[in-house]
């Protein structure tokens, strides 16, 4: 996994175990999530259904008629966003009582604070994950961020912002 990371094929972001500003501290290097360097290839392996993608899957992707789960390709695009930015990735996952997981897909370190951002790949702003990890570790936060295909807007406590916005962070 080092050797995909060093040679900058993928991002690797690792489990904090206990989410704070030294995530370092406490990464699991044995949980983590990788993402391709590469998102025109990682879109071009994730629709490779023939001996050859055809055109029109493009055409329906970048038309927004792709009837298919693009959580995966936002979340790249977002981690190839944060590392060119020099941010290290780190992710969050605890139990929640009705289903599998709660997961925060990127934490960013601020300062004394953590930045929690949670990414969707449309437009609706639900952000049960985001609201019950800053209510869990409400004196460790700083701003909370949910990414989105949207405009810009306030939510009570948490900012969305377009994807576009990810450079700025």
């Amino acid at each position: 996994m080092e050797t995909l990371r060093e040679s900058m094929i993928a991002n690797v972001a690792y489990h904090a175990d206990d989410p704070n500003v030294g995530m370092h501290l406490t990464a699991n290097r044995s949980h983590y999530k990788l993402y391709l360097d590469d998102t025109g290839l990682f879109v071009t392996l994730a629709f490779w259904n023939k001996d050859f993608t055809e055109n029109i899957i493009y055409q329906k992707l970048l038309n927004d008629k792709l009837e298919a789960n693009l959580g995966y390709i936002y979340e790249n695009i977002v981690a190839q966003m944060l590392r060119a930015g020099g941010n290290e990735l780190f992710y969050y996952t605890f139990p929640n009582e009705t289903r599998n997981q709660y997961e925060i897909d990127f934490l960013l370190s601020r300062g004394n604070k953590l930045v929690p951002i949670e990414v969707k790949s449309s437009g609706y702003k639900t952000h049960k994950s985001l609201d019950v990890f800053c209510e869990k570790f409400s004196q460790r936060i700083g701003e909370r961020i949910l990414l989105y295909t949207k405009d810009y807007c306030q939510d009570g406590q948490t900012t969305c912002v377009p994807v576009y916005f990810t450079p700025l962070l």
